[in-house]
């Protein structure tokens, strides 16, 4: 198993935002992680990164314990995050949010990556040298989806990747993490939007008030009463 969380709790001061969470990610795998608003989802997220210290639980990583482990060590160790909300930095240029996330990569590696990214991206090489602010919505979350490639993670953390795109974005943004799975990277993927998550996930857990209440394959939870009552509006 590549990561396993165990145990995990986390609090913010005397509010315990995450209770006895147990998760699971395979090599390969593309995990979905569905709840509400508020139900702990970018908590977990920023537990595994290590933004947010767990108060009681483990963290590993190909078997190895990272729950103290910083922030920055677990980038070096294949944990990349894209965050919520997109977050470019609008004043650089395209390309140079991108190689904002190979810093911990040598100069020749990033020079090769980045055309790997400018082929996955097309979009992104065209505007490669337009202010990253300028960019709309969808072009920002490829941008950022890039930038995070960028490090070649053992393990890609997306936390909401449709939240505000229109539709037709929403679309095109879940081929893409579609494709990176299918190209072999491990996807551990926090999103409200529950049908399309669990459309493409291997397999999905759903959190309510920082409980995980069901877990199964992705077929399993679109057919599940539950799942479909709470989250897909059918």
């Amino acid at each position: 198993m590549l990561l396993e969380i165990r145990n995990l709790s986390s609090r913010y001061g005397r509010i315990q935002a995450l209770h006895s969470i147990d998760v699971d990610v395979d090599e390969g795998e593309l995990v979905a992680l569905v709840g509400a608003n508020g139900a702990g989802k970018t908590t977990l997220l920023r537990t595994i990164s290590g933004v947010q210290p767990p108060s009681e639980g483990t963290v590993t990583l190909a078997n190895r314990d990272i729950t103290t482990f910083s922030s920055s060590r677990r980038v070096k160790l294949g944990v990349v995050q894209v965050p919520e909300g997109r977050q470019v930095f609008g004043p650089m240029s395209v390309e140079d949010n991108l190689l904002l996330g190979s810093y911990t990569r040598e100069r020749a590696e990033a020079a090769r990556t980045i055309e790997e990214m400018y082929a996955r991206f097309p979009i992104l090489k065209e505007k490669r040298h337009q202010m990253a602010g300028t960019l709309s919505g969808g072009q920002q979350q490829m941008l950022t989806m890039g930038r995070a490639l960028m490090a070649k993670p053992r393990i890609l953390l997306l936390d909401e990747p449709s939240m505000g795109l229109a539709p037709l974005l929403v679309d095109e943004i879940f081929e893409i993490v579609s494709q990176l799975r299918s190209a072999g990277t491990t996807i551990f993927m926090v999103e409200q939007n529950a049908f399309m998550a669990l459309e493409i996930a291997d397999r999905a857990y759903v959190l309510e008030a920082g409980h995980v209440t069901l877990s199964g394959t992705g077929e399993e939870l679109l057919s599940n009463e539950k799942v479909i009552e709470a989250y897909l509006g059918i």
